[in-house]
């Protein structure tokens, strides 16, 4: 059972964080049926963090509050180069001379989660709510199968503590066929694959989220104990990839704000090919010593921005006009 397990988290983490799965689908399934048969047999011996243990069983009757380990602040959000200009002066005045050390990755349009390991182990999520406190929703973020409920420890040592911020998102794909079997069901449709997250993260019912397509993306370091301090953004990122948290493939260490300007341009040109929504990137300054001098605002930090991308334009034809008729006189259209 314990060899099963872990190679049931291997395959897991090839397949969800480094896109590299080494055995097919039905290969998979067999392990994964092999270990829920076993554990129905001994389940004195099944852990509570056994890869089949992720939909929970039994409905809540609310989402309880819950206070984030730090804060979970919005960003600033701009719409133009000069104002990421204007944003490379503060970090300039900051630094003490120009900066040469940014991260811009995408900004995803999905549902902000902070998540909770202790000692390498999933413990709670929570949604954001109002930065300070938000929604319990572990056992639905529990269900969402690239989330490792273990932290991977062959590169590194797990943390005592750490909380990481993520996005909870839904493909393109999995959100149109989501739509389609709502529709043959004659249930309401969501509008988009972000409102689709939402509701499906905060189901009352954790094996409703279960049969959802949702997946996990994760792009900062809130709080960590139990390990040396991280000195860069980019040393978060490194570390969170070896510990089998999944990140964004789309992330760029850039030396100049041209560079991540660049990065904007292209990403928003790629737009409709990618297989998430993403409204922008987001631009953080590198050093961490430095965040620290730019600090923040009670809403955003100083040391990043969003850069978003100007809205979507369409062209829409008026094919009829119904005029309604009321009691006391008539109208009709000219």
């Amino acid at each position: 059972m314990q060899h099963l397990a872990e190679e049931i988290r291997r395959h897991d983490y090839l397949y969800y964080v480094l896109d590299r799965p080494e055995v097919t689908d039905p290969q998979y399934d067999h392990l994964y049926a092999e270990l829920r048969a076993l554990e129905a047999a001994y389940p004195h011996l099944a852990p509570a963090d056994s890869p089949t243990r992720r939909v929970a069983g039994e409905p809540h009757a609310s989402l309880r509050s819950v206070r984030h380990r730090a804060p979970m602040l919005s960003l600033d959000s701009v719409t133009s180069a000069g104002e990421v200009a204007a944003f490379g002066a503060r970090v300039t005045e900051a630094f003490g001379h120009p900066c040469r050390a940014f991260v811009a990755e995408p900004k995803f349009d999905g549902v902000s989660i902070e998540v909770v390991y202790e000692d390498g182990r999933f413990v709670r999520a929570s949604t954001r709510g109002d930065g300070e406190r938000g929604e319990d929703v572990t056992p639905n973020v529990k269900t969402i199968r690239s989330l490792p409920l273990r932290l991977r420890t062959q590169a590194r040592r797990a943390p005592a503590r750490l909380a990481v911020r993520g996005e909870v998102l839904m493909t393109k794909a999995a959100f149109g066929a989501l739509r389609d079997e709502l529709a043959r069901r004659g249930e309401e449709r969501f509008a988009n694959a972000r409102n689709a997250a939402a509701g499906s993260l905060r189901q009352l019912d954790a094996r409703i989220t279960a049969g959802r397509p949702l997946d996990v993306v994760f792009y900062d370091v809130l709080a960590h104990a139990g390990t040396p301090a991280f000195t860069t953004h980019t040393e978060e990122l490194v570390a969170l990839r070896d510990l089998g948290l999944p990140l964004s493939r789309e992330n760029r260490a850039v030396g100049t704000l041209d560079e991540a300007i660049a990065f904007h341009d292209s990403l928003e040109r790629r737009r409709s090919a990618l297989p998430y929504e993403v409204d922008g990137i987001v631009v953080k300054v590198d050093d961490v010593a430095t965040r620290v001098r730019m600090r923040a605002t009670e809403r955003h930090p100083r040391w990043a921005i969003a850069y978003k991308f100007a809205p979507r334009e369409a062209t829409t034809g008026v094919r009829c006009i119904d005029v309604q008729v009321g009691r006391t006189e008539s109208r009709h259209p000219s």
